[in-house]
Formats: structure tokens, sequence, C-alpha cells
């Protein structure tokens, strides 16, 4: 059975840094494209970033140049390196992965880590 299980959020200023984490077990997960997402409340869940299998990125506008996204494939883990945070990125940050980069949906969800970002 498939799990991803994100940690390291938490309640930081504005201008300060997290790195979340997301373990993945359950498979072998070399071809898998991960992701991040998030949702803040009363907002719809937007997409931040991912990683693919040979590590090529992707980024959303809005934390391009402050997020950097990673994967360590012996681990089995994805991270999210959060610079410079903002107010506006309050949000539960969730972990997905698919199996192929092909699938246009991503089948595996984590269950999310609450980042807060406040003075």
């Amino acid at each position: 059975q498939v799990q991803l299980v994100e940690s390291g959020g938490g309640t930081v200023q504005p201008g300060d840094s997290l790195r979340l984490a997301c373990g993945a077990s359950g498979r072998p997960f070399s071809h898998d494209t991960f992701a991040w997402f998030r949702q803040a409340p009363g907002k719809e869940r937007e997409f931040v970033a991912r990683v693919g299998s040979s590590g090529d990125t992707f980024y959303a506008d809005s934390v391009k140049g402050r997020f950097t996204i990673s994967r360590d494939i012996t681990l089995n883990t994805v991270y999210l390196q959060m610079n410079a945070l903002k107010p506006e990125d309050t949000a539960l940050y969730t972990c997905a992965s698919k199996k192929y980069a092909y699938l246009t949906k991503y089948d595996n969800w984590g269950q999310g880590t609450q980042v807060t970002v406040s003075s």
C-alpha cells in the first residue's frame, strides 16, 4: 500500500525558512513524479512545485525563486525548501505522486502538513 507522509510544517515569521519532507513507502518510486500542492482556508488547492524522475523541476510563479523542490531517490523522500516565506504562503501543504510522468492525475496523496506564516 502506497503511503506518503509529510513533515516539517510549523509556524514561522515572514522572511523565515522551512523545509518540508515527504516520505514515500509501499513500492519503488524511482519513476514517480512528485509534487507539492497547498490549500489555504477558503481557497482551492493549488499547485506549488513538481520534480520528475530525472530531477527536472517546475514551479508555480508565486513561489519561483523562493522555493526549491528536490528528491532523494535512495530515501524515497521529496523535499520542499521554502525561503523568504510570506503570510500568503500560509496553507496546508500536501505531497502527491504519480507513477509515470505521462499520467494526468496524481493518484497518491499525503495528509498534509500545516505551514503558518505570521508576525
